[in-house]
């Protein structure tokens, strides 16, 4: 009907003014983009680098999808027919997101070679907002209209800009930036150490070819076990073969997997539907769903051990059996899927894996548990991650904000349905949280955003919002345990979705027959009529 036309004219009009920025033009500034373009805002999206898609902008060549491809996909823009594999590599995926960011117009928005190095909230006093019940004094997007955000924005010759917004989205992304280094006692750390020590963030913005030339010949060792570690290693073997081996300090063992198979199963099926997720406690659930979870609790269990008496086969030849459940690893989102021919190279020699839980420089290379005799190397590439929280802080400039940013690191990162923080106003984070596909999970989040701020519903008080991120966090501590600080909803994503469908005003149940709601694997494409009014 067009009953609401002149009034949804009048709201186009107003998102039209709105200055919202956004920061970076990774996976989710780019779909947050889209969305809020939809509604006829025009944002202004930063980002440092060249180029656009974030990590895939500059991961290495023999970089692949961690995700299956239908589970990494924008519910309204399919995969070109082109692409056929199951896990496509660095540059299919980067391609995607420039076909994507092209055909939605996102493209024109971006400001590449801009890096906003700071961001302070003006026109309200602090006080005031330490005092707020009310999200931004009112739970709307904009709040009263009186705080603003200005941002200090450096661009390619370095000179600051100052940008202002009256909302922003921070799009800043957990893998990059601020690298997660060990540190030693001293005497003990790398400058004992006589050779080359980088990170593999900095491995990774040589680009293959000059990264290639650094191995070559090298005596290379990795520390860690997951997905960047696993990708520099298999480099490495492949540049130097069983001449040069490339050895790995394992301190944690991973459940690294060939696919999402086990015995020919798609375990899938155990993980992803919503009856895997009765199996669980879930945040805020009633007496109903708690008697499920607990009864069902055996089950759970069995599930895993399917699953893991698959997985372990190769495993076990070369003991890098985990101590913790492969349930485990998927509730914190720690499961990276193998490189290509990775036991292969175990087998041949070329990746070499030392088990230590610590390890330390000399001057000739590294010091395990165990070994009187160092690992000789000429090159140590952390692969040890990033510290993404840190990210968020550094943001800030004020003290205020910089201290709740994150939280203390005894809690979770405090966001409300993992996007908006109850205390700092006019402002949401996109991909802090992570799931089993971080693209579908960034997808129905920028939805739920640009809903939000074309003020399609309110937030809750600062107090209920508080207590909601309580609830997951319990949540998290409990199947996550040590790794709660990941903020992984992989597991119940069902359950998020539901969450922000409802937010919206949409029905969350997406199937078409109670079978299919129960046991069907919910994707991307169970989304892609999500038209919220």
């Amino acid at each position: 009907s067009n009953t609401h036309a002149p009034t949804r004219k009048l709201a186009v009009a107003a998102m039209e003014k709105k200055r919202v920025a956004i920061i970076g033009a990774g996976v989710s500034g780019l779909t947050a983009c889209k969305h809020l373009l939809e509604r006829g805002c025009r944002p202004a999206v930063f980002e440092a680098d060249k180029l656009l898609g974030g990590v895939w902008a500059r991961a290495p060549d023999c970089t692949s999808l961690q995700s299956e491809r239908p589970m990494y996909q924008f519910s309204d823009f399919p995969w070109p027919e082109s692409v056929t594999e199951v896990f496509p590599d660095r540059r299919q995926v980067a391609d995607y997101l420039d076909a994507y960011a092209r055909h939605f117009g996102v493209l024109d928005c971006v400001r590449f070679g801009h890096r906003v190095v700071g961001m302070e909230y003006v026109g309200v006093g602090e006080e005031e907002v330490v005092e707020w019940e009310e999200w931004a004094g009112c739970g709307e997007a904009f709040g009263s209209g009186e705080g603003e955000w200005r941002l200090n924005v450096a661009n390619a010759e370095g000179n600051i800009e100052i940008h202002v917004a009256d909302f922003v989205v921070l799009c800043i992304g957990r893998f990059s930036g601020v690298p997660n280094i060990p540190t030693f006692p001293p005497g003990k750390g790398p400058e004992e150490f006589d050779g080359q020590v980088i990170h593999t963030m900095d491995y990774a913005k040589m680009g293959t070819k000059k990264a290639n030339e650094m191995l070559k010949g090298k005596r290379v060792t990795v520390i860690g076990y997951l997905k960047s570690a696993l990708d520099v290693a298999a480099e490495c073997a492949d540049v130097n073969g069983t001449e040069h081996l490339c050895t790995m300090v394992v301190r944690t063992k991973h459940w690294i997997i060939p696919s999402y198979y086990a015995w020919g199963f798609p375990i899938s099926n155990l993980y992803l539907n919503r009856f895997s997720e009765f199996l669980i406690h879930k945040p805020g659930e009633g007496f109903l769903l708690w008697l499920l979870a607990t009864i069902l609790t055996p089950l759970r269990w069995l599930f895993s051990k399917f699953a893991e008496s698959y997985y372990s086969i190769p495993m076990k030849k070369h003991d890098m059996v985990p101590e913790h459940s492969f349930f485990e690893a998927l509730a914190t989102c720690l499961i990276a899927i193998t490189p290509k021919d990775h036991y292969k190279r175990l087998d041949e020699g070329s990746i070499v894996l030392k088990k230590s839980k610590t390890f330390s420089f000399c001057k000739e290379g590294v010091l395990v548990e165990g070994e009187s005799s160092p690992i000789k190397s000429d090159i140590v590439i952390f692969g040890t991650g990033f510290k993404g929280d840190q990210k968020i802080t550094n943001m800030f400039t004020s003290e205020y904000f910089q201290s709740i940013a994150v939280g203390p690191t005894s809690s979770t990162v405090p966001l409300y349905r993992e996007c908006i923080h109850p205390k700092i106003p006019q402002l949401a984070v996109l991909g802090y949280s992570e799931s089993l596909a971080n693209l579908y999970t960034a997808e129905i989040r920028a939805k739920w955003m640009a809903h939000f701020i074309d003020g399609g519903f309110k937030l809750p008080s600062v107090k209920a919002m508080q207590s909601d991120i309580l609830e997951w966090e319990k949540f998290m501590k409990r199947y996550s345990r040590v790794y709660f600080r990941r903020s992984c909803i992989g597991l119940l994503h069902i359950w998020y979705n539901d969450q922000l469908c409802q937010d919206m005003g949409c029905n969350p149940r997406r199937k078409n027959s109670i079978l299919a709601e129960l046991f069907e694997v919910y994707g991307p494409r169970d989304y892609v009529n999500l038209h919220p009014k």
